[in-house]
C-alpha cells in the first residue's frame, strides 16, 4: 500500500482499504484552515482595519512570490500569491 492510501476501520477491529483520500484544493480552501464555520482568512479580516487587511493580503502575496523556487512547488506557491493578490485587489 502506497502513502496515498488510506484505511478505513469498520469496526471488530475489521479494515478495508478504500483508496486515495479526496484531493483537496490547497490554494483555495485548504481544510487546515476551515475548521471551523468560518475560515481563518476571515477571522483574521474581522481581527484588523481595512488597511491592516490590505497590507496582510499583500504581505502574503510578497511572502509567496520570494519563496516559490525554493520550496519545492513552485505552481502552488505562485497560485497562493494570485489567490492573495486576487483577494487584496477585491477589497480596493
Amino acid at each position: 500500500m502506497d502513502m496515498h492510501s488510506e484505511l478505513v476501520t469498520l469496526g471488530d477491529d475489521e479494515e478495508d482499504f478504500i483508496g486515495p483520500p479526496e484531493e483537496q484544493d490547497l490554494v483555495n480552501s485548504p481544510s487546515h484552515y476551515n475548521m471551523l464555520d468560518v475560515e481563518a482568512i476571515d477571522i483574521v479580516e474581522m481581527s484588523m482595519t481595512k488597511d491592516e487587511f490590505q497590507g496582510y493580503l499583500k504581505g502574503n502575496a510578497l511572502k509567496y512570490l520570494i519563496r516559490y523556487k525554493h520550496k519545492g512547488n513552485p505552481k502552488q506557491d505562485l497560485d497562493k500569491a494570485l489567490w492573495y493578490l486576487t483577494r487584496l485587489k477585491d477589497k480596493i
